[in-house]
């Protein structure tokens, strides 16, 4: 951008500067010669007139004295003066000024000639009076008509070098035009190729970093499964032991006491809340990582977590299969159970619907897991902070080669679907399984 602003800058100044050399061109040299020229044809045509004045002088037919011509010569001497006056203004540059010496001289001598001449017209001598015009005045308008006259050739050679010139500018300004047009498109060119390599250079660090981003989120997803597989297990296997077994021996205890004995009602009530502990360890443990989606497979852990949900946040949920069920690899399932439980707790937190849907479609090529809701809708949804549930959701996704959209439901409220492609396998008839919970 900066050289090409600079390119731009500098041919625009030097148009400028050659069409301001032009227009001085035009003014001083043309115009200024056309003016001139013309003063010359005016001076040419009242020294011609002195030529056909002074042929009827020496017309011995004409029954006029000389002298009768005197008023006719005083003005076209004004006129001739007033011409020359004026002609001296715009005489072009080029002039010498022993040329313009020169031509006012010849008209002063020539002028002094013929005030001598009507002298001696008025003295009687006529006849040596028109000798002087014969031999002197008609000499000296001859010679000035010539220099009249070479004024005018110079005049006009002086126009055709202005003409050349000024076409010279032109051609000039038109070659550095295309000049500049071809600079313009190597720029933009060079700018383009330039501007190509390193959008996609950066474009190649978007997505390495976009790679990377993913990857990192994958190993924290993976992390955090493990993590919670971990804690489940521990929840469940010691957690669970120490708390079955202090059940047993609060069992014992009471059993070895007497019935109406005061510490018996004691251990009975202890009893009571170590199970109910034990009931929210399990339940906790089946929360993190159910055991359930290890050993019976996703849609048994489906059901599992489906009337735990409804007792927990009190929205209904309707939950339709169709299609003839299909084992899913231990990864795709667990990533699976976790966009639906994302996507129902959304529903809570956010929809403000008091019911869901849960669809699960299986095909030859594909399962589609879907979460329906009809609450408020995405739109004022999206208006709050989202959180990185979403995220989530998209990168487990992601992780099993699926796609996740996010869409209007068919309530106005919204749907989550997950689309996961399945191994291909030998087609078989196509079964629907309604349950209303």
């Amino acid at each position: 951008m900066a050289v090409t602003l600079t390119a731009v800058i500098l041919y625009s100044a030097y148009t400028i500067a050659q069409m301001r050399g032009l227009t001085e061109l035009q003014t001083q040299t043309i115009d200024r010669n056309r003016r001139d020229s013309l003063l010359l044809i005016r001076i040419q045509s009242n020294l011609n007139s002195l030529a056909l004045a002074m042929r009827d002088m020496l017309d011995s037919t004409e029954p006029y004295p000389l002298t009768a011509w005197r008023p006719q010569f005083r003005r076209l001497k004004y006129d001739l003066q007033d011409a020359l006056n004026q002609e001296s203004k715009f005489s072009p540059v080029g002039r010498t000024s022993d040329q313009n010496r020169f031509l006012s001289a010849s008209v002063a001598q020539f002028w002094d000639a013929l005030d001598r001449t009507f002298a001696m017209a008025e003295s009687g001598n006529e006849a040596e009076a028109r000798n002087m015009i014969r031999l002197s005045l008609q000499a000296r308008q001859a010679a000035l008509s010539s220099a009249v006259a070479r004024l005018l050739v110079q005049n006009n050679e002086a126009e055709d070098r202005a003409a050349a010139a000024a076409q010279n500018i032109y051609a000039r300004v038109e070659r550095n035009v295309y000049i500049l047009l071809a600079a313009m498109l190597v720029v933009v060119t060079m700018t383009g190729i330039y501007l190509l390599h390193y959008n996609r250079r950066i474009f190649n660090q978007l997505a390495d970093l976009s790679q990377r981003r993913s990857e990192l989120a994958q190993q924290l997803i993976s992390m955090q499964e493990s993590t919670l597989r971990y804690v489940s297990r521990e929840l469940h296997d010691d957690f669970g032991q120490i708390l079955t077994a202090v059940g047993a021996m609060l069992q014992r205890a009471g059993k070895s006491s007497t019935a109406d004995a005061p510490l018996r009602a004691d251990l009975r009530e202890v009893n009571e809340i170590v199970q109910a502990t034990l009931e929210k360890v399990r339940a906790l443990s089946q929360a993190l990582h159910p055991v359930v989606l290890e050993e019976a497979g996703f849609e048994s852990a489906l059901h599992a977590y489906l009337p735990t949900y409804e007792k927990r946040t009190g929205i209904a949920v309707r939950y339709e299969k169709t299609g003839e069920s299909r084992g899913l690899e231990q990864n795709v399932a667990i990533h699976l159970y976790r966009v639906l439980q994302e996507a129902l707790n959304n529903v809570a937190r956010h929809s403000e619907s008091k019911e869901a849907d849960v669809r699960v479609r299986f095909s030859d090529e594909q399962m589609v897991l879907e979460v329906e809701d009809a609450g408020v809708g995405l739109k004022t949804r999206s208006e709050g902070r989202r959180g990185m549930g979403l995220v989530s959701m998209r990168e487990r996704a992601e992780m099993i080669n699926g796609r996740l959209d996010l869409l209007e439901g068919r309530s106005h409220g919204t749907l989550v679907r997950l689309t996961v492609p399945l191994p291909s396998v030998t087609a078989a008839p196509e079964s629907a399984v309604t349950v209303h919970g």
